[in-house]
């Protein structure tokens, strides 16, 4: 089931197309990671999502309503956190959760345990009296999170979250999200950054000049760019004899030879073409073949490759 589906989404500013008939879904429970550089319509569509802007042509439905259609029944259904953190001064923290969780309507004797819930959660718990306006960007962007939180809506739509935070805090908010993501929460987020999404994603866009390249899961995004595995197979002994042994594997399209370590151990990269039960008979082959196979690895193509190899093929 997907929980956002858009159909041709179109948004235009003057003379300029930010989004150019987008297409997507996003399945409910998906990580899903928006990849594209600054200016890629990343935003504009996030914006169109949570109804904070009117699309030009197209079409957008999140949990099942259209976005300009049924506007309030989208606002419950989704958690939005901006790339920037607005706040009216004086606030404590959980004051600051309180003001959005009465926005919400969420009942009174709901709000304070609830509260308490979400402090806890973002690590944030020992900080519930402290000035919001007090707090280091890390810990506001954690407490922006908790506040997309408060009416524990189906999808959480995230704009460049770790934008401007440190390395320690960049982790944080990724294990964050990972906890969240392994709670079942469904999640939308975007970054330029693309080291920051590899680790949590199990779905991707790449959009592109507001035009959608790829999207899809990881693996069969990594499979389209990538057709062929490369293995990494550590070796002891005669490096020279396990290299001519693969070379004459039918499965085998090439193998070079990674430098010696100097203990009488040596690494073969190895392009290598068939699946997981493929790589297994070709490890027992090895081994029956009289090969000291040490180990096997598989080395994978990480998002700043695919968005290399995708925007280059696409003009």
């Amino acid at each position: 089931m997907a929980i956002v589906a858009t159909h041709e989404l179109t948004q235009r500013f003057g003379t300029t197309t930010a989004l150019d008939r987008l297409t997507l879904e996003i399945p409910a429970g998906a990580v899903y990671g928006f990849i594209g550089p600054n200016g890629a319509g990343k935003t504009t569509t996030m914006r169109i999502l949570t109804t904070l802007l009117r699309p030009t042509a197209g079409e957008a439905r999140v949990a099942g309503f259209e976005v300009t259609r049924d506007p309030a029944a989208v606002r419950a259904a989704v958690g939005f956190m901006p790339d920037t953190f607005g706040v009216y001064e004086g606030l404590r923290a959980w004051e600051y959760l309180d003001f959005f969780g009465r926005s919400f309507r969420v009942a009174a004797q709901r709000r304070t345990p609830l509260i308490d819930e979400l402090l806890e959660l973002v690590g944030l718990a020992h900080k519930r009296e402290a000035p919001v306006m007090s707090l280091s960007r890390g810990m506001q962007q954690r407490l922006s999170l908790a506040r997309a939180m408060i009416h524990d809506p189906q999808l959480l739509i995230l704009d460049e979250p770790a934008s401007g935070l440190d390395p320690r805090a960049r982790i944080e908010l990724r294990e964050l999200l990972k906890e969240l993501g392994a709670m079942g929460k469904t999640i939308m987020i975007s970054s330029h950054i693309l080291t920051e999404l590899a680790e949590m994603c199990s779905h991707i866009a790449i959009i592109e000049r507001g035009r959608l390249l790829a999207d899809g899961p990881v693996e069969r995004i990594m499979r389209s760019v990538q057709a062929h595995r490369t293995l990494d197979i550590r070796v002891m002994g005669d490096v020279a004899a396990a290299q001519a042994w693969l070379h004459a594997h039918p499965a085998i399209r090439a193998v070079e030879p990674a430098p010696d370590d100097g203990a009488g151990r040596g690494v073969l990269v190895v392009d290598f073409d068939g699946d997981d039960r493929a790589q297994v008979a070709l490890v027992r082959a090895m081994i029956d073949g009289g090969l000291n196979v040490l180990s096997i690895s598989e080395t994978r193509n990480n998002l700043e490759e695919i968005f290399m190899r995708i925007t280059e093929a696409t003009p």
